[in-house]
């Protein structure tokens, strides 16, 4: 990775037409330029020589074709929430601000579906969507924007019944990386009509291009929701139930696990009271019949591996409580360490797999990193976990024993036949994991795919692939 003093200086021709461009929209302030340099992840921020504040499509498009004039690096940013160092200008250049593109275009209940501008974040779509009956169901967490979801193929909590971003976007529009306007797909629900460059968009990260408007799938507003959670005596007796559940195939729409260290940290943050054991959260939608059964079933399933505290909660505003406290599972494990500074990594695996890759992971965890906290948060439904390592900004050493945990994870996952990473994406954290995943023909025509696209790479170049 360059160092910043490395980088080549912003052309003055470039600056000049980008500030007649965008007046104030345009800006080479430090302030500004730090806060679009860093992202939640453990790295180094890296700002970018200017930022664009761009308000279309075409605006976009200008600002990448300016950039490509110049070979000057251009980097998108959403809301700036990503965890791999998907954001940071490590070759300098201009990052594109695309949060003001922030319009939903179009709602078709008819169809289920639904056109917004990539700034449009999950929350806001799903509150335009009030009194539709209707929903979108990605849910990783944070309040990202659809754009930066789609860009790093996120997924979360419903993934276990509703798919990830892969399987939820339907087409859209995106800048390639000489400023030209690419629309991909469509709205219809299959095409066999050429290569599906939707689904090579989704996912790059930015590195093949800006995507400025998505079109994504809406689901029915379930008839009976039901959340529920219930303790365990051991981290174990939790992932059983959890593979047990799925090889039954119970549609349930979220199982998300919690370990003892996770659930002190959300009581302290979120004032709940939940007992401090290995947790599952479960919620079940369908009819209220279907509902019931499908919960009955899993509380003869908890029964069997020992839970305890199998509550129930209906109430929309019990639920909402509920799965907002798991949100805030990020900062509440930042509360056990006031001051600390959080790797937090992902893996997935196949659900077979998913015990042995918590018990040897826990393992590690304790032979060689006692000290560092790392609460456990997983929507392991569909084999994913988190690991959020704790480390004192002020002790090198620890981030040091974090990274080497983190890289025994992500390899751990691969021999077990999984991925280094379910949701998260590569950014420049996971790079290098690539070869070891996906074997040296696949990056060969990975990178060979980044050549013809963006010859000059000048699309957040640095991510994803491993350096030669």
């Amino acid at each position: 990775m360059n160092a910043p003093a490395e980088r080549p200086p912003l052309p003055r021709e470039l600056a000049d037409a980008l500030a007649a461009s965008f007046g104030s929209r345009f800006s080479t302030a430090a302030a500004v330029r730090e806060h679009h340099g860093k992202d939640e992840s453990s790295f180094t921020p890296m700002p970018p020589d200017a930022v664009v504040f761009a308000e279309s499509s075409e605006e976009v498009a200008a600002t990448v074709a300016l950039c490509h004039r110049h070979r000057t690096p251009v980097i998108a940013y959403g809301t700036g929430t990503s965890l791999e160092g998907h954001l940071l200008a490590i070759k300098g250049g201009v990052c594109i601000d695309l949060s003001a593109l922030n319009r939903v275009v179009a709602i078709r209940a008819e169809d289920l579906d639904a056109t917004v501008q990539c700034g449009v974040t999950r929350k806001a779509l799903n509150a335009a969507l009030n009194g539709t009956g209707l929903f979108f169901p990605i849910d990783p967490g944070a309040d990202a924007s659809l754009g930066g979801m789609a860009a790093t193929r996120a997924s979360g909590t419903n993934a276990v019944r509703y798919g990830t971003m892969r399987e939820n976007v339907l087409g859209m529009t995106v800048v390639l990386p000489d400023g030209r306007i690419l629309k991909t797909g469509g709205r219809a629900r299959k095409s066999a009509a050429g290569y599906d460059l939707t689904r090579l968009m989704v996912g790059s990260e930015g590195t093949l291009g800006i995507i400025t408007e998505l079109t994504v799938k809406l689901y029915p507003v379930p008839e009976a929701i039901s959340s529920a959670v219930c303790a365990f005596p051991t981290l174990a007796a939790a992932v059983r139930t959890v593979i047990q559940t799925i090889q039954l195939g119970i549609p349930v729409a979220r199982i998300e696990l919690l370990d003892t260290l996770a659930i002190k940290a959300i009581n302290r943050h979120s004032k709940t009271t939940l007992r401090e054991a290995p947790t599952l959260f479960f919620e079940f939608h369908g009819s209220p019949t279907g509902v019931k059964e499908q919960a009955e079933t899993v509380q003869g399933i908890v029964t069997e591996h020992e839970g305890q505290d199998f509550e129930w909660a209906t109430r929309p505003e019990d639920r909402s409580r509920l799965w907002q406290a798991r949100h805030d599972a990020y900062y509440a494990g930042l509360g056990l360490k006031p001051g600390c500074r959080a790797l937090t990594t992902d893996v997935c695996v196949p659900i077979s797999r998913l015990a042995d890759c918590v018990a040897e992971t826990f393992a590690d965890l304790d032979a060689v990193a006692a000290d560092l906290q790392g609460p456990l948060v997983g929507h392991v439904g569909d084999g994913n976990f988190h690991i959020m390592l704790l480390t004192d900004p002020e002790k090198p050493e620890d981030l040091a024993r974090a990274k080497g945990f983190a890289s025994r994870l992500a390899q751990r996952a691969i021999r077990l036949d999984g991925t280094c990473t379910g949701e998260h994406g590569i950014g420049i954290g996971k790079q290098p994991y690539m070869a070891l995943e996906h074997g040296d023909v696949a990056i060969d025509l990975m990178r060979a795919i980044k050549r013809a696209i963006d010859p000059e790479n000048i699309l957040n170049p640095g991510k994803i692939l491993p350096p030669q």
